[in-house]
Parts: C-alpha cells; structure tokens; sequence
C-alpha cells in the first residue's frame, strides 16, 4: 500500500463536490482528512493522507489535477526555522508523532517533515515561533 500526505486547494466552483467520495469510490483509496478548512462560496483547503494501491493513488491525484485542485504534499506547508529554534525541545514531547524529537548524543532537535501531520501544537509550544504552518 502506498501512503501520501497532501494538501489540496479547492477553487470555489469545487467547494461543493463529492471529491473524497470520489476518490474512495472510483478509486478505491482511504482518505484521512487531517485538518480542513472551507469557506463557502470562496475556497477550501484539506490536508489530507491518502492511502492505496500506487496505480490507484496515482489514478486519484490525476483525477484531481484535471478538475482542477491543487495537490501539494504536506512537507511544503510545514517549515521549521532553523535559525530561531534555540533548541529548547519544548515542541518534541508535545508532538504526537515524533516528527520533533530529539537526537542523542548530540542534544539537537530534529524534524521529520514525513511524519508531520500539521496538527499545529507545536506552534503553541515553541517560545521562539520557530515552527510555522504556511497557508
């Protein structure tokens, strides 16, 4: 089974249509919508992991480009600045799932774009807004 984590940008002639029933119907995938946000009549975002055969996955994320969403994966949303985080490790015990963590010996924390699932609590967390979720 191949695993992907997008965000998908609905245009407002969009907002209405059955697209994750689409992708699990005719294409046979699991999705786990993560976070969400829709405005009505103006655009909508989802972030989303997508789960299932490559060719199917491969068939769905099609599907969707040619109506028209925008299909990103999620690591493009999510960016740690580096250059303010002071290494505090505030953000690694509040991250459910270990995307944050710390590296021993060496005492560094680490991120791991691929298991982050922007639930944003890090950003709570860090004193030095070195995490920031980009919309």
């Amino acid at each position: 089974m191949a695993v992907k984590r997008l965000t998908l940008n609905f245009p407002p002639q969009l907002i209405d249509q059955p697209i994750t029933y689409r992708l699990a119907r005719d294409y046979d995938l699991v999705v786990n919508i993560l976070r969400a946000r829709v405005t009505p009549l103006e655009e909508g975002r989802l972030v989303v992991e997508i789960t299932g055969k490559k060719k199917n996955l491969d068939a769905g994320l099609n599907f969707l480009k040619e109506i028209g969403l925008e299909v990103k994966p999620l690591a493009q949303d999510i960016r740690w600045r580096k250059e303010r985080c002071i290494e505090c490790t505030a953000c690694t015990s509040i991250c459910p799932t270990g995307a944050l963590s710390l590296s021993r010996p060496e005492m560094h924390v680490a991120f791991l774009e691929e298991k982050c699932i922007a639930c944003e609590l890090c950003i709570a967390a860090c004193p030095y807004r070195a995490m920031e979720i980009v919309f």
